[in-house]
Formats: C-alpha cells, structure tokens, sequence
C-alpha cells in the first residue's frame, strides 16, 4: 500500500509516485485525492455535485463549474467510472447533466494505488531498429481493434491504456537519433494521424500470419479512427477516390461480392510501397502499366471489355447457377470458410472453366459477364488460328499463349480472365500418329494439357463439339458448364429483351412474342433475325412491324443454317 499512503498524504501531488503514471494535471489529481479519501471513510459512489460541495464549498457554484471539464477529463482516462452512463456515444454529456451524474473510482486508479503500473508499457528509451518501432505500432493498432469492439462502460480503461502507449511512442521517438523508415515515409508523404492509423492497420495485415478478410474492410477501418457514427461517415473520405491514401498509391483495392450482392472492397498496401518502407535504400520497383498498352504491342491477344453483367444474360437456371457459385469464391465468408478448412490459401479465384454447347446459346457473352462481375478485363485468343504450316511452330505458339499471359500478368495491376475462344482442336482426343500432322497435333494437346495443369488463375476456354472431348482434359477443369439451346420460356425471355421497346407491331407486342418464340432459335440468331428486320422496316414510309416480316427472316436464317458461325452470343435489351 505504498503508494496510496504516499498519495493521500502528499501535499505537492506532482510529488507522488503515481502522478507521472496519471498523465493529468495537479487539480484533476487532488479531486482523484479527494475521492480516495471519500472511498476511504466509506463513500465509494459520489454524486457529482455534493462531492464537489463538501470539498470546494457548498456556495461555490463558480468552482464548482469550472471543475466539471476536470471529472470529465478524468472519466476519459479511466481513472474515475461514471455509473449512469446511458448516452449513445453520438451525443456527447453536457457539463449541467455531469453535475448530477454518480461516479466512483474506477479499478484501473485502485489497481494503481496498489504498484500494479501497466506490466506493458516497459521504461522509455529510443528505438534500436524499425522493427522495434513496427512492434509498438501494432500493439496499438491492436488495442485500437479492441476499444472499437468494446461496450461503452468498458471504453475508459482501454482508452487510458491507448493513450499512455501513444504518449510511450511519442517519447521514444524523440529519443530516437537514428531515422525510422516508416517515421521517414510519413512525413515525406505528409499523412495525418488517422491516415497513418489506416495505413499502419492494413500494414499488420500484410504481416500478419493469420490475416482476416474483415480487418481489410472500410467499415473496420473506419471504426478505428472515428468515436461515433456521424465521425464514421465523415471519415470515409480518408478512403476516397480521391484521398491521398489511393491517389498516391499509398494504398490499393480489390473488390468482390458481398454476401449480400454488393460489391465491396478489400484495402491493401501494394507491393511497390511495401519494398519503399523494408528497402528504402533500394531502387523502387517500376509502377504497373495499363493491360491496354500492353496488348498494343503485341499480336496475341484482343483485350475485351465486359459490357454485360451476369444479370443481364438469359441462361438456363442450371447454368446461371453455376456461373454464380464460382462468383461467390470472391464472397469475404466463403474465403474465410475456405481458408478455415485448409482448401484455400489466398483471396485470388483458381478457376479453369469450360464452356460447351451450340453456337449461339451464350457462351462468350456469359465469359464476358463473368469477367464484368469480378470487375476483370479480358484477353482472348481465337484458338483456331494456331494451326501453322510449319512443323514445330504449333507447338511454340502453344507455350507462347500462357508465356505472354504469364508475362502480361506481372506488369498489371489486376490480372486479367485468359479466354480461349474455339478450343475445339486442343480438347478432341488424340489419337495415333500417323502422319507427321497427327503427331504435330498430339504434341500441341500434350503441351496445352501441361500448360493448362500449371495455369493459376482464370482461364475460360469455349468449345462447341463435346462429341470428341478428351478425358485427360476433363480432368484439368474445375468447372464444365454446358449451353444448351433455349427452351421456349428462355426464348419468350429474349424475344422480349431484343425487340426494341418503342416499335409498332400489326398487332399486340404480346401475341407476336407468343408466337415468335415457337421457332427453335438460340439466342444469337434471335438477335440477328430482330437486327435484320429491323433495317427492313426502317426503309417503309410507315415502319410497322409485321409477323410476315420476321417469318421471312427466321426461314432465312434456318435454311441458310448460320449455326455454323461464330456468335456473340445474347443478352437482354
């Protein structure tokens, strides 16, 4: 009990042996006095207002105001518990509503009156090295996590506890002669203290072992440097398009899909910054460049851009099904149940897809769809221009399809969906080599086989023959979705979403549909037939549409069977 005797007999309180540890000002400790010696004689709870009486006067009320600012300073510190606590943290308490509050000791100052001083928080010397200072900084954000899940009553420990590590870090950085990279980093790029917490937060993830999808979140950002929600939103800018933390590259995004079908973003600090703050001597690595500039240099591949959500394409309920559980890998639950049970180890999606059917029943646009969904841009290869007349070259353009993809990978930020369009000759089963064209084929599936076992990534690769289809691709595909021809429900569906909503019809826009959507069409040649007889009507002094119209141009199109051409599949309006 040394140390309460020693503060309730001191005279000069910035004497104590507990004062330093107090962090407050020589009046704030003598009512902490005044309130140990009320707890002493029995008076554990105090009202606001006659504790301030008995000991500063009872005609005092001046005093007595002047006073509150210090029991509420005191209450923030921890060393005093106000027992009618019931303000949302939003509304801050009035002094006047103070003055009639009921508070008491808290058992953090009883704690301390008895030598337990914070086992924590050792003597304050200088840093030695960066990692020294990192430590410090992630205990903090540690304490900060914690005080954001806290129930109010609880808050002033933990706040107390914050601050005399805040104060410890301060101090030892002023001691500090030798320069702190990350010290140095903040100054050069002149963040505030909430983007430092920001960036300090995100910064123990990339280092921590068991990093958690949910600490990379606005929201769980947010709530470490904001006391209440009207702060919260306010502080969102810190985030923003526009804020300093992403418009100097100081910190990145990855968005996926939300539980609840939102998009949301994942913050992280890119590679480049990381190497900036661990090698600040070394040269920084080169920035990414766009995927379009790269694509403009070579000859490979199309860069695609998905105009079309998932939402938007008509599909079969099976196959849009499908299609959605593979989106669902970038949900931040599903990662985290995945990574629980050892079947994931990091957020990216590992997808090989195949898609397969007739011509015209969507599969390119739904690659595209996918790729708008997962916020990805798309290279594609035509496969069936590979075929080369020299023996050997098939062989190389192989390798350099998934070398150039590998390549283009690692200057960009995002890596993009590598789509193989018209895979049919590298999914057929080999057969025997017979000719010097029939082992140059199997050779070049041998080389797919292996590239495809290697690839990470996603990879959608198309195909409209299944009759031929070799099992040892099977294998190498998470996913193999099949397009079939639409039903009549799915045809009335798009029948719908492709005829322009403002054109006349000789009768009701129903009754066509209802008869239109007899004829066994896919989706692509539904589109060309509404395209084509649209320019037809267009020409007439009076463009009304008539059934006879469309007769002629779905006879047209079955009898010239367009069904062995490409499509680009279909959507809705």
């Amino acid at each position: 009990m040394e140390f309460l005797i020693d503060f309730l007999e001191s005279s000069a309180l910035s004497d104590s042996k507990i004062f330093s540890h107090l962090k407050c000002d020589e009046q704030e400790a003598q009512i902490l006095q005044n309130l140990l010696k009320s707890y002493l004689y029995g008076d554990n709870i105090c009202n606001v207002s006659m504790f301030l009486s008995k000991y500063y006067g009872e005609q005092e009320c001046k005093r007595h105001f002047e006073l509150l600012p210090k029991i509420y300073n005191l209450i923030e510190m921890g060393w005093i518990t106000q027992l009618n606590s019931d303000y949302p943290s939003s509304m801050p308490m009035l002094m006047l509503e103070l003055y009639n509050e009921r508070i008491s000791l808290s058992y953090n100052f009883l704690r301390l009156l008895e030598g337990y001083v914070d086992d924590n928080l050792p003597e304050i010397s200088a840093y030695t090295s960066d990692l020294e200072y990192l430590k410090d900084q992630f205990k903090r954000i540690d304490l900060l996590q914690k005080t954001s899940r806290m129930r109010k009553d609880s808050l002033p420990l933990s706040k107390n506890s914050l601050k005399l590590l805040e104060d410890r870090i301060s101090a030892r950085v002023k001691l500090t002669q030798k320069p702190l990279s990350l010290v140095k980093f903040f100054k050069t790029h002149k963040l505030n203290q909430k983007e430092q917490t920001i960036f300090l937060a995100l910064l123990k993830e990339e280092y921590s072992p068991r990093s958690m999808e949910s600490a990379r979140d606005i929201n769980v950002l947010m709530r470490l440097v904001s006391d209440d929600e009207y702060e919260k939103m306010a502080n969102l800018e810190l985030l923003g398009e526009h804020s300093k933390l992403l418009s100097e590259g100081l910190v990145d995004y990855d968005e996926y899909l939300s539980g609840f079908g939102n998009i949301d973003k994942s913050f992280f600090i890119p590679d480049e910054i990381l190497h900036t703050i661990s090698n600040p001597t070394k040269k920084q690595k080169r920035a990414k460049i766009t995927l379009e500039s790269l694509v403009k240099n070579q000859e490979i591949f199309e860069l695609l851009t998905p105009k079309s959500s998932l939402d938007e394409v008509v599909l079969s309920p099976k196959t849009k099904e499908t299609l959605e559980h593979i989106l669902a890998q970038v949900d931040s639950r599903v990662i985290s149940r995945l990574k629980l049970w050892g079947i994931k180890e990091n957020k990216n999606i590992d997808a090989k897809i195949l898609f397969f059917g007739p011509p015209g029943t969507g599969k390119t646009l739904s690659a595209m769809a996918l790729a708008k969904s997962l916020k990805k841009e798309v290279l594609s290869f035509d496969c069936s221009k590979i075929l080369s007349a020299y023996v050997g070259e098939s062989e190389k353009n192989v390798r350099l399809i998934f070398d150039t993809y590998k390549d283009m990978c690692k200057k960009v930020k995002s890596e993009p969906i590598l789509f193989l369009d018209e895979a049919d000759q590298f999914l057929s089963s080999r057969g025997g080599a017979h000719t010097s064209t029939d082992k140059m084929h199997n050779q070049m599936q041998n080389i797919f086989l292996e590239q495809i076992e290697r690839f990470e990534g996603i990879l959608i690769a198309t195909t409209n023959l299944l009759e031929n289809f070799d099992k040892a691709f099977s294998r190498r595909f998470n996913y193999k979705i099949e397009f079939k021809r639409p039903d009549r429900e799915q045809r009335k569906k798009l029948w719908d979403h492709l005829l322009p909503a403002n054109i006349i019809f000789e009768s009701t826009r129903e009754s066509f549909i209802a008869k239109l959507c007899e004829y066994d069409l896919s989706g692509g040649q539904i589109k060309l037939i509404v395209r084509n007889t649209a320019y037809k009507v267009a020409t007439r002094q009076k463009p009304v549409f008539l059934l006879r119209d469309f007769d002629e141009e779905i006879k047209r199109e079955l009898s010239a069977n367009f069904d062995s051409q490409k499509s680009m599949g279909f959507m809705r309006g």
